[in-house]
Order: structure tokens, then sequence, then C-alpha cells
């Protein structure tokens, strides 16, 4: 697998960008200099190998790594991957170095931290991101959708999503990934939920709408009803409070006598 590579730089040019082997970031050869603690780790004939990862656990407030990031997060749009961890180290970099800041990149950061959810990435990133960027307009849409989508508003989610296909359209998968977290937010409201319901939350309907049904019949245990075609979700501790688990019932009666003469 090809590495990219840097050649040894000194302080003058230690903040420019470099100009990258077009192969994946995957994988990089640090070929700077280390530093720790302001002091000379090796000399300028010593390489190390390092993943992105890897970079951002060891050097992650290295200006150095701000180009690798950028081409990372763009790996992850076309290889429909995930790294939060990388994506927050580049949002701290660039507070660092505000005028190297890319918002097309920090677009697509933030569009990839929506299809994440239900996790709470997209408010991580929000925070990293100044508040003068975030008043751009594909800021201020993106701010809105993840509003609608964690109010569960799916009907405005849609209805704004389709005013601004151009700046989602540009992330592959992001269409399936909310519609998957709508089935998710679904299973913990519903016992049952109406066709209807449920073709809002994902935007599909006819032929589009049964294909994505069997394929949550065949993958997911949903189950279909006969009488009026409802789709029956499974049980969780959500949608019937009465598997959730009471810790109170597990403590024995033992434990609780001993605890009277503390507290007495």
């Amino acid at each position: 697998m090809k590495l990219f590579s840097y050649s040894p730089v000194d302080k003058a040019s230690s903040f420019r960008t470099k100009t990258l082997d077009p192969s994946p970031p995957s994988t990089v050869i640090n070929r700077a200099r280390k530093r720790e603690m302001g002091k000379e780790m090796e000399s300028p004939k010593e390489q190390s190998s390092y993943t992105v990862e890897q970079l951002v656990a060891v050097n992650p407030f290295n200006p150095e790594i701000l180009p690798d990031l950028e081409n990372y997060v763009n790996e992850q749009v076309t290889s429909q991957t995930y790294s939060l961890d990388a994506n927050l180290c580049l949002l701290r970099l660039y507070q660092f170095e505000p005028e190297r800041m890319n918002t097309h990149i920090v677009a697509r950061i933030l569009l990839k931290a929506l299809m994440a959810m239900p996790a709470p990435d997209f408010s991580l990133c929000l925070f990293l991101i100044p508040e003068r960027v975030q008043m751009e307009e594909q800021f201020k849409t993106l701010i809105v959708l993840s509003h609608y989508l964690e109010t569960g508003r799916f009907q405005q989610f849609w209805d704004e999503a389709a005013k601004n296909r151009h700046i989602l359209e540009a992330v592959p998968g992001f269409e399936q990934a909310i519609q998957a977290y709508a089935s998710h937010l679904l299973s913990l409201s519903y016992q049952k939920v109406p066709r209807s319901v449920l073709a809002e939350a994902v935007n599909m309907d006819g032929a589009s709408l049964d294909k994505f049904i069997e394929h949550q019949v065949a993958n997911s245990g949903w189950i279909v009803a006969k009488e009026d075609g409802s789709i029956v979700l499974p049980q969780n501790e959500f949608n019937h409070p009465e598997l959730k688990k009471n810790t109170g019932e597990n403590v024995s009666l033992e434990h609780i006598a001993r605890i009277f003469p503390i507290l007495g």
C-alpha cells in the first residue's frame, strides 16, 4: 500500500500546506521532525510510519498534520467510513489556524456527524466551529436539519432537505443513514407503527417503501400485520417498558438490613 510522504521542513515552512501524494491518506509517513515539549526528538533523517489515527493520538496539535486530516475527511466521504476523533482533531486545529479553515471540509464533517445520529457527534463538532462560520447559509441549514432530527420532526426535515439537495448530496449515503436513524427512533416509540407514519419518517412510498420494509423484515425482525399493513416492531425496553430491568428489585433484603444500622 502506498504511503504519504513528508519532506523534512524548517520552522519557516512548518505552517505551509504540503503537496501530498494522491494515495489514500489512511496511512502516512511523517518525515517532519517530531518535537515534544519544544525539544527535537529525532534527526531529519529518521522517519516513522503512522496511520492518521496514530498521528491524531501522538501529535494532535501539530499543524503539519492538517492536510492529512483534510484528505482523510474526503476519504471518509468516498469510502463511507467515519472517524469522529480525527474530525474533532481537525476542527481543533482550525481553531489555532483560522486562516487555513476549509469550510467545504467543515460542511462534510458536519454531514458525517448528522449521519451518526443518535450519537451527539453533531453538537460536539459544532462546539468547535466559530460562530461567524456557523452564520454562513450552509451551516445554518445544517443546524436547522439537526434540530428537526433531534426532535423527530421528519416531515419538516425532508422538506428542508429537498430544498438543499446540493449540500446533502455531497456525502454519499446521507439519505440512507437518516432513514436508519428514523427507523431506530420509531422502534423506541412504537410497538406497532402505521404504514403512513413510517412513510413520512423515511420519506418513501410505493415500491421503494415496500422494498425498504422487506429489507427490515429480513434483517431487523419487523413483522407486517396482515389486517392493516402496519409494522409490528421488535420489543425493547422503550416500547415495552415492562421489559426494562428494575435494579431495585435485584437488591436483596440482606443488603437492605445491613444499611439500617449504618443509618441509625
